[in-house]
């Protein structure tokens, strides 16, 4: 891993070439598509199965087989063992329970006389789910996407995954059983995503789309966005440890390591005082890291995007923190809630040396759908609040009119809008 000090002269460039990475799609990726989104809109079913039994390696003859059974994920159920099935139960019950608290409510306020302001707060009709598929399936994922949703108040969630070979994890299913999802189908990629936003004879069209995927996925998301709203376009994962030298460094090390399995573009970050202490958790990496794995993929990730970097003080690491924004970030200190109103920008936000990032990716409570690439500095991880909509309420008595008529008519001839201040002006007494 690159070793960096605050203090040496060339930091801010070092500093800024480990967070500065290209996310620009490939041409070829958008030219792909842009044609298989195009084949979909326009040849419905016919183009989704020819995409599907193509890339994964299926042969459907009818769409109606897309769409995975009642029967297949009760034989799925079953095959789950019974320990996995009772902590996939828990994880659901954990992740509603917090969610619950981020539902948002319909007021009305009648603060002044004769005029009632305030706001409706309604659900989204039906909501599309991308899970990425095969073996390497990730049920949490289907608990952290569907769960908000449902407690939004979603009337119908609807669940893709791709099968490729046929294959699908049977946690998977169970989750979205026990999660709630309404519908599921066979099919991945760039296709379901505009079969998800256009609909066909066999897909609903849905309002929002969410879930990870690929890089098709994601350009399609891009390309789908406006005719269907998305969660975010995230990138490869991302942790950051803050740490004071006296948490144990295998401990820190298995947490780079928890990002860093994800992806060889995933970022693992280290800030601590004590340069000791670096080369300590440094040792902990060579020791631990053959018995990973996963090791070819976490050693690609911690030499092309991880770094250890000396800070002067706890202080200067909280303003580090704030610059690199990141999407998961472990306060591995003492008295570790003195340091947390420092903190601006950070998707999650994991307090004490006992605090895992592990945690929160499964069963801890908060969502794990979270912002990277910076974009925690103006976004927030996926909750209930992503799955409901708020509609303005205005209600005027003849008294209202009156007070509120009078102004609008001036700013909108101060607009040069003659027919907004007529509007207004006819229901001001004496007006006609």
């Amino acid at each position: 891993m690159l070793f960096l000090d605050i203090n040496d002269t060339d930091f801010d460039r070092q500093f800024a070439a480990i967070l500065n990475r290209s996310e620009e799609t490939s041409a070829d990726v958008l030219v792909t598509v842009q044609e298989i989104i195009a084949q979909v809109r326009s040849r419905g079913d016919a183009a989704l199965l020819e995409y599907t039994n193509g890339f994964d390696r299926l042969n459907l003859t009818d769409a109606v087989a897309l769409e995975v059974t009642q029967q297949e994920i009760d034989v799925a159920v079953k095959a789950v063992p019974e320990q996995d099935m009772a902590a996939l139960q828990l994880a659901v019950e954990r992740v509603a329970r917090f969610h619950e608290k981020q539902k948002q409510q319909t007021w009305l306020s009648t603060e002044e006389p004769d005029i009632l302001l305030g706001q409706k707060v309604t659900s989204l009709d039906r909501v599309g789910i991308y899970v990425p598929g095969g073996k390497a399936s990730y049920p949490s994922s289907v608990i952290m996407n569907a769960v908000p949703a449902r407690v939004a108040g979603v009337r119908e969630i609807i669940m893709v995954c791709p099968t490729p070979g046929g294959e699908i994890n049977p946690a998977v299913l169970a989750a979205a059983q026990l999660s709630g999802v309404d519908r599921i189908f066979r099919i991945g990629g760039a296709q379901a995503v505009a079969a998800l936003a256009y609909g066909t004879a066999t897909i609903p069209q849905v309002d929002k789309i969410v879930g990870p995927g690929n890089a098709y996925v994601a350009a399609a998301k891009r390309r789908v966005f406006g005719v269907v709203g998305i969660d975010m376009v995230a990138g490869p994962s991302e942790i950051l440890v803050v740490c004071d030298g006296a948490t144990d460094p295998d401990w820190v090390a298995m947490d780079l390591f928890s990002q860093a399995e994800h992806d060889e573009l995933a970022q693992s970050i280290l800030l601590a005082p004590d340069a000791k202490y670096l080369d300590a958790v440094a040792a902990s990496i060579e020791k631990l890291l053959p018995e990973m794995p996963r090791r070819a993929v976490i050693e690609a990730s911690l030499e092309g995007r991880g770094a250890l970097i000396r800070v002067r003080d706890l202080d200067e690491a909280c303003a580090l923190v704030n610059r690199i924004a990141p999407e998961h970030l472990e306060l591995s200190v003492e008295n570790a809630r003195d340091l947390l109103p420092k903190i601006r920008h950070a998707g999650a936000i994991f307090l004490g040396r006992y605090t895992s990032e592990a945690l929160g990716d499964y069963c801890a409570g908060p969502n794990h759908v979270l912002p990277t690439s910076r974009t925690a500095r103006f976004s927030s991880p996926l909750g209930v609040y992503d799955f409901q909509k708020r509609s303005s309420v205005i209600c005027v008595s003849p008294e209202g009119a009156e007070k509120l008529g009078r102004i609008a008519v001036e700013l909108a001839i101060g607009e040069g809008l003659s027919a907004h201040a007529r509007s207004a002006e006819l229901r001001l007494s004496g007006k006609s």
